[in-house]
């Protein structure tokens, strides 16, 4: 049988039926517990109770010998100060990192207005992590020293021979304007160590996220986290749009703001929805996600979304614009087979799936409502033991996307050993 298949060595889930502030209604809230066969083991909870969830973390991490933990939130179940504290109360020496979110996927699929939390054993897994604050006046010749220093910590704690398997985590503020250079920047200091990761996200509110590290809660800001491990990994990424000869030049912008005020000299949301076939006043974040744009970079084509239409018919962006760049209308092709595609091809080049860390852009998630394909996709998710949180953008090695699905596939212990 497929690992992808198979259900995990112990499976704990238990229900309990609770009102909250009475803001319930009386709906069963859920936690689940799930251990991978690689030791790893992930949390989840809708519960809005901080303390509850930290006391499952610290007895999940004392119970698996956890070093680490990453851990992703919707802000509107839990405040991410009320999650540090708490942590800081029932888990005061667990190291962590982590950031809200836009959806989260648990191990039963897609899910919103959740948290959870992925527990690395200290047995398998060697990890570092460091935040920087900041971002829009940092340098990015201090970040890309800042990495290479954490991988002089990670060789010291590793150890020689686990520290040749090595792979990074970056979690950013999606509203920082500052994505595109500070992966870049961690990339320049990382050589050949693979980089994947999400930008934070705030419910489609676009107002404040968080990131949270060891005590810290801040925005404007980065986390980096490096990992050695001898499980197994394959890091991958995936999209599923394909690009049309529909041609949109940006003519006018606000570049330190990601605006676009004109497309062919004329005003950005006529352009756009005038070449999808439609009109300015109907174009909605649906709109954006089922009609991407994409760029070229070095023959390949790279996702420039969408964030939202203002009064003046200006279009925001989720990663960087300018003048001059030319963008391409994309045409959507089956998003369930080509996730399917993807995942098919890491166990194919891992020899069978343990679980699968991934982070997808939140329009990813409007499309597949948008086209009915949502239950299909959070299936695939969830029998291919798929954890993770819909993201603001994507980082891939150098590059920050956006409408792409990047993870990070973990094999099964016996193939590491």
């Amino acid at each position: 049988m497929p690992s992808t298949r198979s259900v995990p060595d112990t499976h704990k889930k238990r229900h309990a039926q609770k009102s909250v502030g009475g803001n319930c209604g009386g709906r069963q809230l859920a936690s689940s517990s799930t251990r991978y066969a690689s030791g790893l083991s992930a949390l989840t909870t809708d519960e809005p109770d901080p303390n509850a969830f930290a006391r499952a973390i610290a007895a999940e991490a004392a119970e698996g010998n956890a070093g680490f933990a990453l851990l992703f939130f919707s802000q509107s179940l839990v405040d991410a100060a009320a999650l540090a504290q708490a942590l800081k109360v029932h888990a005061p020496s667990l190291a962590y990192a982590g950031c809200s979110t836009a959806g989260e996927i648990t191990p039963q699929g897609l899910e919103e207005g959740h948290a959870l939390a992925l527990l690395l054993p200290a047995a398998s897994f060697s990890t570092v992590s460091t935040t920087v604050e900041n971002l829009s006046s940092s340098s990015m010749d201090g970040i890309t020293g800042e990495v290479v220093e954490l991988r002089r910590l990670l060789r010291s704690r590793a150890g020689q021979e686990r520290a040749k398997s090595v792979f990074a985590l970056c979690f950013i503020d999606g509203l920082s304007y500052a994505e595109e250079a500070v992966t870049s920047a961690i990339h320049w200091g990382l050589d050949d160590i693979p980089l994947i990761g999400g930008s934070a996200g705030d419910d489609l509110k676009f107002e404040t996220t968080s990131l949270i590290s060891n005590g810290k809660v801040t925005s404007d800001s980065a986390i980096i986290v490096l990992v050695a491990t001898e499980i197994p990994f394959h890091v991958f990424k995936t999209d599923n749009f394909i690009p049309t000869d529909e041609k949109l030049v940006v003519t006018a912008s606000d570049p330190d703001h990601r605006i676009v005020r004109e497309f062919n000299a004329t005003n950005a949301a006529e352009e756009y929805a005038a070449s999808v076939g439609t009109v300015p006043q109907a174009l909605t974040p649906l709109s954006f996600a089922s009609h991407p744009v994409v760029v070229k970079v070095a023959g390949e084509y790279y996702c420039r979304s969408i964030q939202r239409m203002h009064v003046d018919g200006s279009l925001s962006f989720f990663c960087a614009i300018d003048d001059g760049v030319v963008l391409s209308i994309a045409q959507p092709k089956n998003m369930v087979e080509s996730t399917r595609a993807a995942l098919q091809d890491a166990e194919r080049k891992l020899g069978g799936i343990d679980m699968i860390l991934g982070f997808d852009c939140v329009l990813r998630r409007l499309d597949a409502r948008n086209r009915q394909v949502y239950r299909e996709i959070s299936e695939l998710y969830r029998t291919n033991k798929v954890i993770g949180f819909g993201t603001y953008g994507e980082q891939y090695r150098s590059m920050h996307l956006n409408q792409t699905f990047t993870g990070i596939a973990f094999g099964e212990r016996q193939a590491a050993e």
